[in-house]
């Protein structure tokens, strides 16, 4: 299949590079002024979850494959905050690059202006399980094996069985929420929480010391309940019935799925 990767962020190259090496044809599209400021390959240091739940580590180099404009794609995956979506499909619609839209962004908007700021693409919603860092043309990165998806019934794509199947060659699984913008206001809601209090304990540039230090902590810990708590009720705001999220939180334990 041809998929085409929009830019080179963490997310875009960490599923590039695992969706080539299952064989398919990636490619990027770079804008012009940066084009000659990358290299031709990315060094990659991977923490794969795909088939060990404790991560493999893995090191790999990663060929950049240059799209051009005016070309189709059966897929076209972009990861970009909400704030730059508009931009990014605007890029994609000026250089006449057509494909069915994979957005794997943190998505804090509704459905009618997604819909208004992809206009006439086809698209998909989905969440990645990945994160790492980039630069220096090295892509540090750990990778689940699995990746939140739309449900069929809720997309209107034609081709959303050859999605799962192109996943799938990548060993990765698919979970489908009742509603993918729902979860991933929820998800954002509980990031921004874990984070800021992290922030306030720890102050670790390193997320995992920030991590280890939250989770040894009991009064640490207690105050991202709380505060989980409150930026739900933001969620809750718009909405989103929390009922059986409240339950977990009643019980101080967090929802693996939703933290990703």
């Amino acid at each position: 299949m041809n998929i085409l990767v929009l830019g080179l962020g963490v997310i875009g190259t960490t599923y590039a590079y695992i969706l080539k090496e299952a064989g398919h044809n990636v490619e990027h599209f770079i804008r012009k002024s940066k084009i000659e400021k990358i290299g031709s390959t990315i060094n990659i240091k991977l923490l794969d979850g795909r088939n060990n739940p404790k991560g493999v580590k893995k090191t790999d180099f990663y060929s950049i494959k240059i799209a051009h404009s005016d070309s189709s794609y059966d897929f076209i995956i972009v990861s970009v905050s909400t704030g730059k979506l508009e931009s990014a499909i605007k890029t994609l619609s000026e250089n006449h690059i057509k494909g069915t839209l994979v957005l794997l962004c943190g998505i804090w908007d509704n459905k009618e202006n997604i819909d208004r700021i992809v206009g006439d693409y086809s698209y998909i919603l989905g969440y990645p399980v990945a994160g790492g860092t980039i630069a220096n043309n090295s892509l540090n990165c750990v990778l689940f094996d699995h990746i939140m998806l739309e449900s069929k019934e809720n997309t209107t794509i034609s081709n959303y069985s050859v999605l799962i199947q192109i996943l799938g060659s990548a060993n990765i699984k698919t979970e489908c929420p009742y509603s993918m913008l729902e979860w991933t206001w929820i998800h954002m809601a509980i990031n921004a929480a874990v984070i800021s209090t992290a922030e306030k304990y720890a102050r670790y540039n390193n997320s995992e010391k920030a991590a280890e230090y939250l989770m040894s902590s009991a009064k640490a810990l207690s105050e991202v309940v709380l505060v989980i708590r409150e930026t739900l009720k933001i969620v809750e705001a718009r909405g989103v019935d929390l009922k059986n999220i409240k339950v977990k939180f009643n019980h101080t334990k967090f929802h693996p799925r939703l933290l990703g």
